[in-house]
């Protein structure tokens, strides 16, 4: 068994570390958190001519028909880039939540127009009691007409400011309902939040008698929660995966690093205190990269075992991202979380995204509920046959 990437993998990496190398340098990345705005419309566009807006898609939405694997590449160059912007947030949470809970006319209108990259969209799930689970959503909906008429405040919607619709989670009578919302409708309010990580702002979204139409309401019951559930794995991956990227720079940084920084008349590498850091750096990254890419290969080939896998490697890679982060600024000393130094922009997302999509907790919690589950079904099908 073949545990590494294959050859067109390996270059799909490579120019995709290229790519971000051209077009998102650290310098750019430091002027758009400056400025307060990190979006460029520019590396959007580059993005687009790539066909990454499409990589998981099918080809009869738009898509390149990629696997998921795949997008564990790219978000792991994503990573290691600090790339900025709205990608996260449109292509593996609101692009897979549409392609699992849409229907045809649906998929066309929505999610082929993130693939061709004339939308942007993000998923309002989140709310004050910041759960990830679907039995928390409290956002009302009620049936209107056709359609339904959204009240209520979801908090911590990432990008929101910056995107053309929000798929919405809300409460229909004792389930949940999927709507899509444009982001100019009347009676939308996005304002902004404070957030630790500048590359990836959050906002407070208000639903003030926001209605939808029929035709906008992607699923509803199970169906609804089986859609996101779905896209929160997908979404799930990707991000641990940027994560991954992110740890590798920071252990490259702090190698390198303590190469040159000199202590004592020699280079602080040399002290075996620092070596032994580097070395754990070095472990807790390699170990996650592995849980990530195993969790992509199962999502990839549909396996029943599929959300474990994402929960595994979403609870190691939340712990193990911090700590690699911990002994980066360790090793750097107090300079590392300097502001000229572009080492706290990763930690901050580390932070940031050990939360995202659930933290360690979260999916240990789940994780339990997986495996419970799994071990009452022989006793569930042996009853049913004995009926």
């Amino acid at each position: 068994m073949d545990f590494d990437l294959n050859e067109t993998q390996k270059l799909f990496k490579s120019s995709a570390r290229e790519l971000f190398a051209q077009e998102c340098p650290p310098e750019a990345v430091r002027a758009m958190i400056e400025n307060g705005e990190p979006y460029s419309e520019a590396l959007w566009q580059k993005l687009v001519e790539q066909g990454w807006t499409g990589l998981i898609f099918d080809e009869a939405d738009g898509g390149m028909g990629l696997g998921y694997v795949e997008m564990a590449v790219a978000f792991e160059e994503m990573g290691r880039a600090l790339v900025p912007g709205a990608f996260l947030s449109t292509v593996p949470l609101a692009g897979s939540l549409i392609a699992a809970a849409g229907n045809e006319a649906q998929r066309g209108q929505y999610l082929k127009a993130i693939c061709d990259g004339k939308a942007k969209a993000t998923v309002a799930l989140l709310e004050a009691g910041g759960d990830w689970d679907l039995d928390a959503v409290q956002l009302q909906a009620v049936e209107s007409g056709s359609g339904l008429t959204l009240n209520g405040t979801k908090l911590f919607v990432g990008d929101a400011g910056a995107v053309d619709y929000l798929i919405t989670a809300a409460r229909l009578g004792s389930d949940v309902a999927l709507a899509v919302v444009e982001s100019r409708a009347p009676g939308l309010t996005v304002k902004p939040m404070p957030s630790m990580d500048a590359t990836r702002h959050l906002y407070e979204v208000t639903y003030d008698a926001v209605e939808v139409a029929a035709a906008d309401v992607l699923a509803r019951g199970e169906a609804a929660r089986q859609a996101l559930r779905q896209a929160l794995d997908v979404a799930t991956v990707a991000l641990a995966a940027e994560m991954v990227g992110g740890m590798q720079w920071v252990l490259d940084a702090t190698v390198e690093y303590a190469k040159t920084r000199k202590q004592f008349g020699k280079a602080i590498g040399q002290f075996q205190a620092i070596q032994h850091h580097c070395a754990d750096m070095l472990l807790l990254t390699e170990s996650a990269r592995s849980a990530v890419y195993y969790a992509a290969w199962q999502m990839g080939n549909g396996a029943e075992e599929a959300p474990v896998a994402v929960s595994v490697a979403k609870a190691y890679v939340s712990d193990a991202c911090r700590e690699v982060g911990n002994l980066g600024i360790q090793v750097h000393g107090g300079i590392g979380f300097t502001w000229d130094e572009p080492l706290h922009f990763y930690y901050k997302r580390a932070k940031a995204s050990e939360l995202m999509f659930g933290d360690a907790t979260f999916h240990r919690e789940r994780l339990a509920r997986l495996v419970i589950d799994a071990a009452a079904e022989p006793a569930k099908a042996a009853r049913g046959s004995g009926d």
